[in-house]
């Protein structure tokens, strides 16, 4: 991958390079979905992690959990959830959005003072698309979406994951490359200036070791 490749990873649709990771272990609480599901769900975040050289932990002492990912009917039930407004700035305006755009998911990040990402929020509406998709396949793609903060295009018209035969979808190599050099201990946090692109590259381009 090339240094334009990645920067656009990271470019919005404003023309701002923006980029950020998880600065402290992520604490998953999953809702909505019977324990089979919320195991599938937890293995994907686990395997991701682990993909990322990041850490989990058993709870965040700000939040409890800092990932939470609800799977929902109908969008409205955002706004009939107790006290989700609290994490949610503008709750009723956002579900009305999301309805007008006929969405089945939505993210949201929190960040702390060095720009790394705090919590996210993740919203799945169990739609005709999304029910036709394995479990392993919805829970991946969710994962691989915030174990970075992507550019709002970088998949609007390419999946991260690619497809399997007789089974769920698999990470795109290219795109696990990114993960892992985006984790570099020497990377920063974040970061705004699109160099940090090239240094990205530069990473997933080097040779390994061992």
């Amino acid at each position: 991958m090339d240094a334009d490749t990645a920067a656009a990873l990271f470019t919005r649709s404003t023309g701002e390079y923006l980029f950020a990771r998880w600065g402290r272990p992520i604490v998953p609480v999953v809702f909505g979905v019977e324990e089979a599901t919320v195991s599938i769900v937890k293995g994907a975040i686990e395997a991701v992690v682990a993909l990322a050289g990041h850490k989990m932990a058993e709870t965040d002492p700000e939040l409890g959990a800092n990932l939470m990912i609800f799977f929902i009917r109908d969008w409205d039930e955002l706004t009939e959830t107790p006290n989700l407004h609290r994490l949610i700035p503008d709750l009723a305006p956002l579900v009305e959005r999301l309805k007008a755009a006929d969405a089945n998911q939505y993210r949201s990040f929190r960040f702390d003072g060095d720009g790394a990402i705090q919590a996210s929020f993740v919203f799945v509406l169990m739609d005709a698309a999304m029910r036709d998709l394995p479990a392993e396949t919805i829970a991946l793609s969710q994962i691989v979406q915030v174990i970075l903060l992507w550019s709002d295009t970088a998949f609007a018209e390419t999946s991260p994951l690619a497809a399997a035969e007789g089974g769920p979808a698999l990470l795109k190599p290219e795109i696990a490359e990114v993960i892992r050099a985006a984790y570099d201990p020497v990377m920063p946090v974040s970061a705004s200036d699109p160099a940090h692109a090239l240094r990205l590259a530069a990473r997933i381009s080097a040779p390994r070791s061992g």
